[in-house]
């Protein structure tokens, strides 16, 4: 299968990293506006300079691929996956943007091929596993999914690092989510909704985020009663973002915090990810039932390259879909995350080897 990446930062270098060693991929062409990408160990890759605001450079870059992956800024999803519909070439990406998860789906309707968006953690893997513990279940009184991209120290006052994309980061911050209550759709506030949980011995804070419940809510309404995610941070960071963010009223400029963030909020690379998900209900014989996928994931060194943990966990969710799709185990159309059963994901070579064990 030829692979189209486009976007060579280090989510889109860590994909085609983990695409080396799978045997569905022939060939990965790594795409980005910048010079000078580094592709050392991937044998596999071939650099393309494409500006995505170029019409004809998009085309010709998308045209011939089996598949393209956007590992672009999420504000560049719309123009990369219309170029895929004109050119009918399967199209996923890593957005927890809701808009351009809608704009996707209505391009799906009117074209073939795949459109998968919202591959990567959360949205991605957290809602394969929350999924599929929930349709476990009969009669599902819960679902409670967690997420947290977190340094493994961090000695600042909102005790966080940079480790992934800040527009992405600060979008989320400040867009509404969806989550089900009473089995209906309602829709969250960001930054709302605090809790406090702990796991391995180490508390954590879990707020509202938008995004990270794909399209569950549609999927689980009615069936449901309560479904919601959450961003996991270390306690304090979210009451310094809502200052930051409303009692400042800084929301509604995300493009200069955005800025801020990069230029003052130092990059780590030791990080961890805690993924949680809980599901409480009945099952077919009526015994309540509590099941449960905890994990905390670190960064590895692969081919050579030493992968941080938001970008190893990020890129096996994606890598893994994809291999799905090379098998011909997702249909056309627009596809759901929650519509991958966890098995089939966990067979995957780095879906297992990641999200597995």
């Amino acid at each position: 299968m030829k692979i189209g990446i486009i976007g060579a930062g280090k989510v889109g270098g860590t994909i085609a990293t983990l695409l080396e060693s799978c045997k569905f991929c022939k060939n990965v062409a790594l795409a980005d506006v910048r010079p000078g990408v580094d592709l050392q160990g991937l044998k596999k890759s071939k650099f393309a300079r494409v500006d995505v605001n170029k019409p004809a450079e998009l085309a010709a870059f998308v045209g011939g691929r089996d598949a393209v992956v956007s590992a672009a800024p999420y504000f560049l999803n719309k123009t990369i996956a219309a170029a895929c519909a004109e050119a009918g070439v399967s199209y996923f990406d890593l957005t927890e943007d809701v808009e351009t998860t809608t704009f996707v789906r209505g391009l799906a309707a009117k074209h073939k091929g795949t459109f998968m968006p919202q591959c990567g953690l959360a949205p991605g893997a957290i809602n394969i596993v929350g999924g599929s513990l929930a349709s476990s279940l009969e009669n599902v009184r819960t679902c409670e999914m967690r997420v947290g991209a977190l340094p493994l120290n961090a000695s600042n006052q909102m005790k966080y690092y940079l480790s992934w994309s800040t527009a992405g980061l600060i979008n989320e911050y400040c867009q509404p989510g969806d989550a089900l209550y009473g089995g209906r759709r309602v829709t969250t506030m960001p930054l709302d909704g605090v809790e406090r949980l702990t796991v391995d011995g180490v508390e954590y804070e879990a707020f509202n985020t938008s995004g990270g419940v794909a399209t569950m809510g549609e999927t689980f309404a009615g069936r449901v009663q309560e479904l919601n995610y959450k961003t996991l941070r270390y306690p304090g960071h979210r009451d310094l973002m809502k200052f930051l963010l409303h009692d400042l009223n800084l929301a509604p400029r995300q493009e200069l915090v955005t800025q801020i963030f990069d230029q003052e909020v130092p990059l780590t690379e030791s990080d961890v990810v805690v993924f949680y998900v809980s599901v409480v209900g009945t099952d077919r014989e009526g015994r309540l039932k509590q099941r449960s996928f905890i994990k905390k994931m670190h960064g590895a060194v692969i081919a050579g390259r030493k992968l941080n943990a938001i970008q190893l966990t990020t890129a096996a969710g994606i890598t893994g879909v994809l291999e799905l799709f090379a098998k011909k185990k997702l249909g056309p159309g627009f596809v759901k995350q929650e519509s991958v059963s966890l098995e089939d994901f966990l067979g995957t070579q780095w879906g297992g080897k990641v999200y597995g064990g």
